[in-house]
């Protein structure tokens, strides 16, 4: 079945070239890159109306080469996209956070500590469920606007279902963009 597929046959390329072969300057000014574009990304929601929507999740996918190049540099990479955020568009502080950055990072972590695509899927829903969820009912920030405002277990259940299907789309997207990445990195 597709999702107990191994994923490390992906993923290590792309960790070897980031983790060994690269300075720790190369790394350093690689995550700083990286939260920049997280930032610009995830302001795009708020700065340009309509289209900007379709652009904000885009964030998730620098954070995600960040954890990669190293759990420590993804985090470094997420908190400074908070900063960031803060600094150019401070309506979006509720959101990444909580959602396209937990997610990244839960999908980064779980392409560092997992081998099967289950696994990571699992892994990486729980972290989005969670934000959503915290967002919802302890800071009662309507996320999805009025729907599942209600704390009921039906409602975590389709915020869970919901967020499985968003992360597992992430997760194939960045599994068919790495090899590309990696022969874009490999050394000539």
């Amino acid at each position: 079945m597709f999702l107990n597929k191994d994923i490390k046959e992906t993923i290590l390329p792309i960790s070897n070239i980031l983790s060994n072969q690269k300075s720790f300057a190369f790394k350093l000014v690689a995550s700083a890159l990286m939260a920049l574009i997280a930032a610009i990304l995830q302001a795009a929601g708020g700065v340009i109306p309509g289209i900007g929507m379709l652009i904000s999740p885009f964030s998730t996918a620098p954070i995600i080469i960040s954890v990669l190049i190293l759990p420590s540099y993804g985090i470094l990479s997420y908190l400074l996209t908070i900063f960031l955020l803060l600094l150019i568009q401070p309506s979006e502080l509720f959101v990444f956070p909580f959602t396209t950055g937990a997610m990244a990072i839960g999908i980064g972590l779980g392409f560092v500590l997992f081998s099967k695509l289950w696994k990571v899927i699992t892994f990486s829903s729980l972290f989005l469920c969670i934000g959503i969820c915290l967002l919802l009912y302890v800071f009662q920030f309507p996320v999805l606007g009025p729907f599942l405002i209600e704390f009921r277990v039906l409602n975590i259940f389709i915020i869970y279902s919901f967020s499985l299907v968003y992360c597992w789309l992430w997760i194939e997207l960045v599994l068919r963009l790495l090899p590309k990445i990696t022969n874009s990195l490999r050394p000539r």
